[in-house]
C-alpha cells in the first residue's frame, strides 16, 4: 500500500468499536468518519469502557463532532441508513458496515453507487459480490468485488475446520452446533416479540436459535450442498463461543491424527487464523483471542468408527474484528475501488 486506506465505519457497536481498538494505531489505516446513532460522548464513553475487553488505554476526546483518539481525528456522523450517509463526500476509500442490519436491496445498492468498496458484517445481506473467509478463500478476491462480506464468526469457524478436515479426510456428510454467547439484540428479561423463544432473558435461558452458517459454507463449498446442517443455542455469557462439529468422512482418522492434521495447520499456512489447544479451557479463556478458532484437542473424539467430533473456541467478537482488518488489507494490495 502506497498511503493509508481511509476507512469509513457505518455502526459503531461492539464490532465497530473492535475493529477501531484493533486499527487506531496502524498507520496504514486511518479512520476518517463514524456513522452511528448514539450520542458523540456515549460513543467516546463505550470505546474506552468496555464491559468485556476492559478499558481502553488512550486518551480520547470529543469535540465539534469530531472524535479525537491518539493521533487519529475521526468525523462524527448521526447514523441512518447507507443512502443517507456521503461516504463520497468524506473521501473514504472503504465502508465497513458493521452495523448488524439486514438492509434492503435499495440500500445495498446505495453502497454499490458510491466510488469506495463496502465491508458488510451481516453474512446474509443480498447483493454481496463475495463471501470471504480468510484461511479459506482469500485467494479468489478480485479487484471488481464491490460489497463484500466476511461472513460471521460461527460461519469462519465452520468453514475452517470443513476445510481442513476435508482436505485431509474427505467430508461426506456434517451438523453443527454452535453454542454462542447472547447478543445485542435479546432482551434481559423477557420481552414481547413475534419470535418467541428470542423474546425469552438472555441472561436466564439457553434459547434455540437458527444460523445461516451452513448454507453459507455450502456456498463456498459447491461439492458439500446439501450435506452441511446445523443450528445455533445463545447461552448466558457475554463472550467465547464454540462450535461442536460432528462429521462422517471418507476416510475416519484416529484422534491423533485428527488433533495432528490441525495442530500443523494452524503451525503453518493457517497460523494467526487457525490456533491450537491441549489445555482443558473454558470459554473465558478465549476472550481476547485474536484467531478465528482455537481447536480443543482434548474435545476430539470418534463414535462407532462413523462419526467424528471437534470443539472449537472463539471470540465471536474480537478475532472477527481482526479478520475484517486483514481483510481491508487484501483488498488494499489489489488497489481501490474507485
Amino acid at each position: 500500500m502506497n498511503h493509508s486506506v481511509r476507512i469509513g465505519l457505518m455502526g459503531f457497536g461492539r464490532i465497530g468499536r473492535n475493529i477501531f481498538r484493533l486499527g487506531y494505531d496502524n498507520r496504514s489505516l486511518e479512520f476518517v468518519a463514524i456513522s452511528d446513532l448514539g450520542q458523540p460522548e456515549t460513543l467516546q464513553y463505550l470505546l474506552l469502557n468496555d464491559s468485556v475487553h476492559g478499558q481502553f488505554e488512550v486518551d480520547a476526546s470529543v469535540s465539534d463532532s469530531y472524535l479525537k483518539v491518539g493521533s487519529q481525528k475521526v468525523r462524527l456522523l448521526p447514523g441512518g441508513k447507507p443512502s443517507e450517509i456521503p461516504w463520497d463526500m468524506m473521501d473514504v476509500d472503504l465502508v465497513i458496515d458493521s452495523t448488524g442490519v439486514l438492509w434492503l436491496s435499495d440500500e445495498v445498492d446505495a453502497y454499490r453507487s458510491q466510488s469506495t468498496r463496502t465491508i458488510i458484517t451481516n453474512p446474509e445481506t443480498p447483493l454481496v459480490d463475495r463471501i470471504v473467509v480468510l484461511g479459506v478463500n482469500e485467494d479468489e478476491i478480485s479487484h471488481e468485488d464491490r460489497i463484500i462480506s466476511p461472513s460471521s464468526s460461527t460461519t469462519q469457524v465452520l468453514a475452517l475446520m470443513l476445510k481442513i478436515l476435508d482436505e485431509q479426510f474427505g467430508v461426506e456428510n456434517a451438523m453443527m452446533t454452535t453454542v454462542h454467547a447472547y447478543t445485542s439484540d435479546q432482551p434481559l428479561a423477557d420481552n414481547t416479540r413475534v419470535r418467541r423463544r428470542r423474546s425469552r432473558s438472555a441472561v436466564e435461558n439457553i434459547i434455540p436459535n437458527e444460523t445461516p452458517s451452513p448454507r453459507l459454507v455450502e456456498a463456498m463449498f459447491p461439492h458439500l450442498r446439501g450435506k452441511v446442517a446445523g443450528t445455533a443455542f445463545n447461552v448466558p455469557v457475554p463472550d467465547g463461543s464454540c462450535v461442536d462439529l460432528t462429521t462422517e468422512l471418507k476416510k475416519m482418522p484416529t484422534v491423533e491424527e485428527v488433533n495432528n492434521a490441525v495442530r500443523l495447520r494452524a503451525e503453518s499456512d493457517m497460523a494467526g487464523i487457525a490456533g491450537y489447544t491441549e489445555d482443558p479451557i473454558v470459554s473465558s479463556d478465549v476472550i481476547g483471542s485474536g484467531e478465528s478458532m482455537i481447536f480443543d484437542a482434548k474435545a476430539t473424539m470418534i463414535a462407532a468408527d462413523q462419526f467424528l467430533k471437534t470443539v472449537c473456541w472463539y471470540d465471536n467478537g474480537w478475532g472477527y474484528s481482526r479478520r475484517i482488518l486483514e481483510l481491508v488489507g487484501a483488498y488494499a494490495g489489489l488497489g481501490g475501488a474507485r
